[in-house]
């Protein structure tokens, strides 16, 4: 069961995706009012922009994968002796 502090982390994380989401748009539709070519552009553009940026997140989330693991069997002998306090 989770614990109150878990959902309101959740809950609060949920609120500020949904206000970056309602950020971009409203700055879409002053770019819309303003120049409504470059905003129609933007619309065409964004999706490949996504897409080439798809593999260099891989990439990164390989490379961070990589490096945890490391780090855990660096720590692995610290973790079987356990801490000395």
């Amino acid at each position: 069961m989770k614990s109150r502090n878990q959902k309101l982390s959740f809950c609060v994380t949920l609120f500020i995706a949904a206000m970056k989401i309602v950020g971009i748009f409203l700055l879409w539709c002053l770019l819309l009012a303003v120049c409504w070519p470059l905003a129609l552009l933007a619309l065409l553009v964004a999706p490949l922009v996504w897409l080439i940026a798809l593999p260099f997140r891989l990439l990164g989330l390989c490379v961070q994968a990589s490096l945890a693991l490391i780090m855990a069997l660096l720590l692995l002998p610290a973790r079987l002796l356990g801490s000395r306090s």
